[in-house]
C-alpha cells in the first residue's frame, strides 16, 4: 500500500491526443481528476449520478466547456444509506490555497449544513491554511488532495489489492469472532494512500483481500489508529 504512490507525473500521457479524447491538456487533466473523484466517492458509499460515473471526454467538454473553470466542477453528494450525510468536493482555482479560500468554503458548508468536504488542490496548500483546517476539525472535516495525486485511480492498479472498509457492526463482529482488541490488529496510517482514498477515520478497520496461489485468496485486516 504505502509503496504505491498516488503522486505521479503523467504529463506525457496527458499530452497524447488519444488520451485527451479531443480535450486540451488542462481540460484533459481535470477530466482524469474528475473521473478519479467519481470513483472515490462511489467507493466511499456516496450516491454518484450515472452521468458522472459514465462521463467521457466529450460529455465532460459538453458539460463544462472547452476551458472549464475549476469552481464549476464543485460536487455535492450524499450517502446512499443516510441522506443527511453529505460531502462537498471543491476544486481550487488558486495554485497555492491560503486561508481566505478555506473561509469561503466553510461559509458555504455552514450555510448548507454540510460538515464533510474534499479540496482538490492545483498545486499545494499553505502552512497557515493547514493550521486553519486543523483548528476547525471539530466542526468540519476537510480532506485535501493535489490534482497530480488524482490523475490515476490507485485502486485500479494491479499491485493494489482489494480494500473494503468495514462498517461498525462488521468491525465488532470481527473483534468478537477472533477475541481481539482493535489495538491487536496491524495498523494502517491515515496518510497511507489507500486510507486517504477511502477517507478512513481513526478506529476504522479495512479488510484487505490479496490473491493467493495456495488458498485462492489471503485476507488480512488493518485498523486506522493514527491521526
Amino acid at each position: 500500500m504505502a509503496d504505491v504512490m498516488m503522486e505521479t507525473d503523467d504529463s506525457a500521457a496527458i499530452a497524447a491526443p488519444t488520451v485527451r479524447g479531443g480535450l486540451n491538456p488542462d481540460a484533459a487533466r481535470l477530466f482524469r481528476v474528475y473521473r478519479t473523484i467519481s470513483n472515490m466517492l462511489n467507493s466511499r458509499g456516496y450516491m454518484v449520478p450515472k452521468e458522472m460515473r459514465d462521463m467521457t471526454p466529450s460529455s465532460f467538454k459538453a458539460r463544462f466547456g472547452e476551458h472549464p473553470g475549476r469552481e464549476s466542477l464543485t460536487i455535492l453528494v450524499e450517502k446512499a444509506d443516510d441522506e443527511t450525510n453529505q460531502l462537498f468536493v471543491f476544486f481550487s482555482e488558486e495554485e497555492k490555497v491560503g486561508v481566505r479560500p478555506i473561509k469561503v468554503i466553510t461559509d458555504r458548508m455552514r450555510a448548507e449544513g454540510v460538515t464533510n468536504a474534499i479540496m482538490v488542490l492545483r498545486v499545494d496548500i499553505t502552512p497557515f491554511a493547514k493550521s486553519a483546517l486543523s483548528e476547525m476539525s471539530d466542526s468540519f472535516r476537510i480532506e485535501h488532495f493535489k490534482e497530480v495525486e488524482l490523475l490515476v485511480d490507485i485502486t485500479q492498479h494491479q499491485l493494489v489489492p482489494v480494500h473494503q472498509v468495514l462498517t461498525q457492526t462488521e468491525k465488532s463482529e470481527l473483534l468478537k469472532r477472533y477475541r481481539l482488541k482493535e489495538t491487536q490488529l496491524p495498523r494502517i496510517q491515515p496518510n497511507d494512500p489507500v486510507a486517504r482514498y477511502y477517507g478512513m477515520k481513526r478506529g476504522q478497520v479495512v479488510k484487505i483481500i490479496r490473491p493467493s496461489e495456495t488458498a485462492g485468496r489471503y485476507v488480512t485486516y488493518r485498523v486506522c489508529l493514527g491521526g
